[in-house]
């Protein structure tokens, strides 16, 4: 073990000629609107990367020389039209991503959300080289016919080990796309089964012909209902329950599904109580509506806690337990989401811990910052009657799943919710009174008491997350207009202050 930290302490070439910038808002006078009024930042907060960079190192414009020669070999090969930046990883350390031109940007984009405890962990790298995960690696078995004898204990340590309350039993997947889908099929095939009368009782020779023709009985038409702005992936079941850009869409055949109204809520939340309160009851009831009337029966609501590709678009807990109800008395199966949402990021493990249900979802997706996928169930019901129904050559990744053991284990050493929600806090009071200086470029702030899982609107969303990277920040957007922040676990307070001071420079601009 010794030798692998020594080895990886040798891959950090640049690491000793990153300066500290002068972004910290404790190196700054007090003029700085969110620094003024901030708790100082504690001089001795440790980073959990010790040789993490000090800050933001940018050396060109981004992208540099050889960035751009790297692309145009890239393109030759390989569609790099939605490319953002090309990333040096075996330069990244912790909370900053590198490139090929020695720039060093703070990352609170995070691959999209999917990176949870830091680039180039040291941990994650002694999991990544034990005998385990060497023979999953090149022994990657064919899950469902022939898995490795310790699968059991592997998912009991690491993914059944973080499983939601009341779910005991896990469906593993290959991403979250495929996660949703794979949720569907198991609403369906639930949802015939209580109509067929049972486990028991066998598929009539009309059911199995039609099935054939995707003809009913056999392909019953039955549906999903997502919300307006929703994202649940690209493939062609879950494609059809995404309704956040037209362009994920296009050309692609789809199922006649509902979609129902999700809230659009007024910021500030306190001064809107009543507007709130009466758009989430509107949204509700168009909910029940469509379970009861549409054309096509509703075997399962899909929904986000956080709508994060549509826009980071919030409901408040009563909104969630309200509609938890209302699957219950319509014999209608509840999926939550958690694809982006999952595994830390909003100061909980699961974001719908937030919620305080009294009974949990019938099924949780996760992936993303798990680093592997698949959905939590607790009803053995879901688990179809007869093999062979919810399966796949793969049927998950036990290379990944020993990597996200290893996370959760990181997770724990470090106690990185907890840290997550105590950091979300600062963060969110240093942006919150940025938006009282500067109210017309941070609009509608929100994800308040969600960790670090906070955005806001802005009028020039666009330029303002192209200019950040000139700033040494790499941040994302989601809908049309907001900001979206999803940083690591390992983001910590002094980090807080690189973003916060950045923001403030950008808005002034």
């Amino acid at each position: 073990m010794a030798s692998l930290l020594r080895t990886t302490s040798r891959v950090r070439p640049f690491t000793r000629l990153v300066t500290r910038r002068s972004i910290t808002t404790t190196t700054r006078p007090a003029a700085s609107a969110a620094a003024a009024t901030m708790p100082e930042t504690s001089s001795a907060e440790q980073p959990f990367f010790a040789d993490e960079p000090y800050g933001p190192q940018i050396r060109t414009t981004i992208p540099g020389p050889l960035s751009k020669n790297a692309i145009k070999d890239l393109d030759r090969v390989f569609d790099t039209r939605s490319l953002n930046m090309l990333a040096n990883y075996q330069n990244s350390f912790g909370n900053y991503i590198a490139d090929l031109d020695g720039n060093v940007l703070l990352d609170v984009y995070a691959q999209i959300a999917s990176i949870p405890v830091g680039y180039s962990n040291p941990s994650l790298l002694l999991a990544a080289t034990t005998p385990a995960m060497a023979s999953a690696m090149i022994n990657r078995p064919a899950l469902g016919n022939f898995p490795q004898h310790d699968w059991a204990e592997i998912l009991e340590t690491g993914i059944l080990k973080v499983a939601p309350k009341g779910l005991n039993q896990v469906f593993t997947a290959m991403a979250g796309s495929d996660a949703n889908e794979t949720a569907y099929k198991a609403a369906f095939m639930w949802r015939r089964l209580q109509e067929r009368g049972g486990p028991n009782v066998d598929f009539t020779a009309d059911e199995i012909s039609s099935s054939m023709n995707n003809h009913t009985p056999g392909s019953p038409d039955l549906s999903i209902l997502s919300f307006k702005s929703a994202f649940h992936g690209r493939l062609f079941g879950s494609l059809s329950t995404t309704r956040s850009k037209a362009i994920h869409k296009l050309d692609i055949p789809a199922f006649d599904w509902p979609q129902a109204s999700f809230p659009h809520l007024k910021y500030p939340l306190n001064e809107h109580v009543k507007e709130n309160a009466e758009e989430e009851a509107r949204c509700l009831a168009e909910t029940e509506d469509l379970i009861k009337n549409f054309h096509s029966p509703v075997a399962a609501v899909v929904v986000e806690p956080v709508q994060s590709e549509g826009g980071d678009n919030h409901a408040s807990p009563a909104f969630f337990r309200s509609l938890r109800e209302i699957t219950k008395r319509h014999n209608v199966l509840f999926i939550v989401d958690e694809v982006q949402t999952g595994v830390g990021a909003t100061g909980k493990f699961w974001a719908h811990e937030h919620w305080n249900m009294a009974e949990p979802p019938d099924m949780v997706t996760f992936s993303k910052k798990a680093q592997t996928a698949g959905y939590y169930f607790g009803n053995p019901d879901l688990r179809p009657n007869k093999p062979y129904r919810q399966f796949n050559t793969w049927m998950g990744d036990p290379a990944r799943a020993i990597l996200f053991r290893a996370i959760i284990n990181e997770i724990e050493r470090l106690n990185l919710v907890e840290n997550t929600a105590q950091v979300g806090d600062y963060l969110y009071a240093g942006l919150e009174k940025l938006a009282q200086h500067y109210p017309n470029e941070i609009q509608n702030l929100r994800g308040k008491g969600q960790g670090t899982f906070i955005a806001w609107d802005s009028p020039r969303r666009d330029d303002f997350v192209k200019r950040a990277k000139g700033e040494g920040i790499n941040i994302g957007g989601s809908g049309e207009r907001a900001v979206r922040l999803r940083p690591m676990l390992i983001f910590q307070r002094h980090h807080a202050d690189i973003l916060l001071e950045a923001t403030e420079k950008l808005v002034q601009s």
